[in-house]
């Protein structure tokens, strides 16, 4: 995927995101590091987990009617406090506030650049 399909790809999934209320969006941008194995990921929270999984599902359904893409894989949806979605070069990190605070995965990329989306509300 070239560097403008990414950032494409990321707008739409922050789009998909706001569409369904997701807070606290984070877009950590990995590609000038040299040990990650993806370009982006894109961080929300959810107020309980059937939100995780309405959002997890408008990701889905947004990029593939906007950009024709499918993920290669996610996983989550059993238990719904952290679901992933694989783009790719690009993965979708969808988590109940307490699960996202546990893991604190902006911390474990700090050298990355992290730009806060702001809420719609």
């Amino acid at each position: 995927m070239t560097n403008n399909s990414e950032t494409e790809l990321v707008k739409t999934i922050i789009e998909a995101i706001r569409e369904k209320k997701g807070k606290d969006i984070s877009h950590v941008d990995l590609s000038t590091l040299d040990l990650s194995t993806v370009s982006d990921f894109v961080i929300c929270s959810a107020g309980s987990t059937s939100q995780v999984s309405a959002i997890a599902d408008s990701v889905r359904e947004y990029v593939e009617s906007h950009l024709g893409l499918r993920p290669y894989n996610y996983d989550g949806y059993a238990n719904s406090i952290w679901i992933v979605i694989d783009y790719g070069s690009v993965m979708v990190h969808i988590f109940t506030p307490e699960t996202r605070t546990f893991y604190n995965l902006e911390d474990l990329w700090l050298d990355a650049t992290i730009t806060e989306i702001p809420n719609l509300d």
